[in-house]
């Protein structure tokens, strides 16, 4: 991982921070934006940067993804990925929902779950350059796991991943767990 990678993945950081601290669409409650100071992180990790191999789904089939305010929301299962991380091999479906031209979504658990990161899972956007194929090869950067704003707000209700995006291992990177429940204060 470059430098300049990390000096761009930091700089991003920070401008999320205070939108999240100043924007009045912050998912911070008003209450708690005086004392925050900035979301925790995992230190970038050049292992989280990882090459994926597509498969398309030509008929994408609907996926029912519970949320965290108990009414589920469909999406399509429009692309698996498939990756290695050491000797093992992963998959992570990308989502979208219905008439949804823009980023795939892809919400995840892994081993660090309710530990180190957000107890619901976290969520990752992949924005293909060009339309995927069978057998391409694309970027998948765990580094840019973020947690959804029902982390932060019980006021929103954010979808949970499915249990075909349960990882069977630890992805120490990204946004960590928030240094409170997310309940207004």
């Amino acid at each position: 991982m470059t430098s300049e990678y990390v000096d761009e993945l930091r700089a991003n950081r920070r401008e999320k921070d205070e939108f999240f601290a100043e924007h009045p669409q912050s998912p911070i409650p008003p209450a708690r934006r005086e004392a925050f100071d900035g979301l925790q992180y995992f230190d970038p990790d050049p292992a989280s940067r990882l090459e994926a191999t597509v498969t398309v789904h030509d008929e994408p089939e609907p996926v029912e993804m519970e949320t965290t305010a108990g009414n589920p929301v469909r999406y399509l299962r429009e692309i698996t990925f498939r990756f290695e991380i050491g000797p093992e091999e992963h998959t992570l479906s990308g989502y979208r929902q219905e008439g949804d031209d823009g980023a795939l979504f892809v919400p995840f658990r892994d081993k660090t779950t309710g530990q180190q990161s957000y107890e619901r899972g976290r969520y990752m956007e992949l924005e293909p350059t060009s339309e995927l194929a069978d057998g391409d090869v694309v970027p998948i950067d765990f580094n840019l796991a973020y947690n959804p704003f029902c982390a932060y707000s019980e006021t929103f209700s954010c979808p949970l991943p499915p249990e075909e995006n349960w990882l069977e291992t630890t992805i120490p990177a990204g946004e960590r767990k928030p240094d409170f429940d997310g309940t207004e204060t």
